[in-house]
């Protein structure tokens, strides 16, 4: 089934394309301006999300109800479709390692619950609180015992931000076997799993590496960018970080490095996997690591067939002279053979036999945070 509308949550607001003829168009522009963090489509509903960083106005998310099947969207006011729901907030007494007050800085990422839960959501947040939502994010509340795990605090370690000032969560997998079985990612402290629907969580970070660490193997502390699972083959997990490529054959608990050692599939962002087989995957590679410029300015996108046994490089299609660009973390997604990524320079590619070959869709965006598909 081919794409029908691109959803693009872009530093300067939401943009929606769709195909006319042979390219692709802007329909609507909605929240012009503003710095849209991420862009999010329940498939279960076919409600639309767009979370907002205002700067000093805060935090904000916006759903437009079923998005999926309207019909005249194309020409609909903003000020109609999207309806303001109330922003993940921090209870008050929620403190920061350090003893501050926890308030939300930033929406980090979205995900829904398992196909069983009607209406829920989870919301990953900087500083590294994780939200949930039974009600279609009418309103979220914090996971406590989350929160609360003593890794969190300066005693047991503590969290930390990455490329942010505190840590936050960006990835939420949900066993689609088990409604209660959900491993998060978190930059930077690792891949932490509940087993009893969020009640009780431990890290599960074996094999993993954070070269940043004075022990690379700690238990916290790692930096896994983006965390996603293979809904077929749900054992197996593929995690881009900060560190590598590393995959897991059980669900999670333990990681096996699958990088390139002498090619381009390192470090990144972004990271996507076949819902119908595990062994494939695609990854957008950037150079490691204060750089985050394409590798060698060439812009390519890897694939494995295999597991990360062994990855080819594809750049047809893509800038191979003095190319800076690189991907974020929600910027790349696999659906029925097309594979899409946007950039953070504003670009947006398309391609329709896997990753082989690609086309531009746009090239003067705002950059890009984050992409969803209808």
């Amino acid at each position: 089934m081919a794409i029908e509308r691109i959803a693009l949550a872009t530093r300067k607001g939401l943009l929606i394309l769709t195909p006319d003829g042979d390219h692709w168009v802007v329909r609507t522009e909605s929240f012009s301006g503003s710095h849209v963090s991420i862009v999010f489509l329940d498939d279960r509903s076919g409600h639309l999300f767009a979370c907002l960083d205002d700067g000093h106005f805060g935090n904000k998310v916006f759903r437009w109800n079923n998005f999926a099947s309207a019909i005249d969207w194309a020409d609909a006011d903003s000020k109609e479709v999207w309806k303001e729901v109330e922003a993940p907030k921090y209870p008050e007494g929620s403190k920061l390692p350090d003893g501050k007050d926890a308030v939300t800085k930033y929406l980090w990422g979205m995900s829904t619950g398992a196909a069983t839960q009607e209406g829920r959501l989870y919301l990953g947040t900087e500083p590294g609180g994780l939200f949930v939502s039974d009600n279609h994010g009418d309103s979220f509340e914090l996971v406590s015992s989350l929160w609360n795990h003593p890794s969190r605090t300066a005693e047991g370690m503590g969290w930390f931000g990455g490329g942010r000032d505190q840590a936050g969560i960006h990835s939420v997998c949900v066993d689609p076997r088990n409604e209660n079985h959900i491993r998060v990612g978190v930059s930077c402290a690792g891949v932490f799993l509940t087993e009893d629907g969020g009640q009780n969580w431990r890290p599960t970070n074996t094999g993993q590496r954070a070269g940043f660490l004075p022990d690379p193997y700690a238990e916290v502390g790692h930096d896994p960018h983006m965390l996603v699972q293979c809904q077929s083959q749900p054992d197996i997990m593929w995690n881009q970080n900060h560190c590598g490529i590393f995959r897991s054959t059980d669900s999670g608990h333990n990681w096996q490095d699958v990088s390139e050692n002498d090619g381009p599939a390192n470090f990144g962002f972004a990271i996507a996997v076949d819902p119908d087989d595990g062994d494939v995957a695609w990854v957008v590679p950037a150079e490691s690591d204060m750089v985050r410029s394409a590798v060698e300015r060439k812009m390519c996108v890897c694939r494995t067939d295999d597991g990360g046994k062994t990855w080819i490089a594809f750049r047809n299609g893509l800038p191979q002279h003095n190319c800076f660009d690189f991907a974020f973390r929600h910027n790349l997604l696999y659906e029925d053979g097309q594979v899409l990524f946007g950039t953070a320079c504003g670009s947006l590619y398309l391609s329709n036999d896997r990753g082989e070959n690609w086309k531009p869709l746009g090239s003067h965006f705002p950059p890009i945070y984050s992409i969803a598909v209808v």
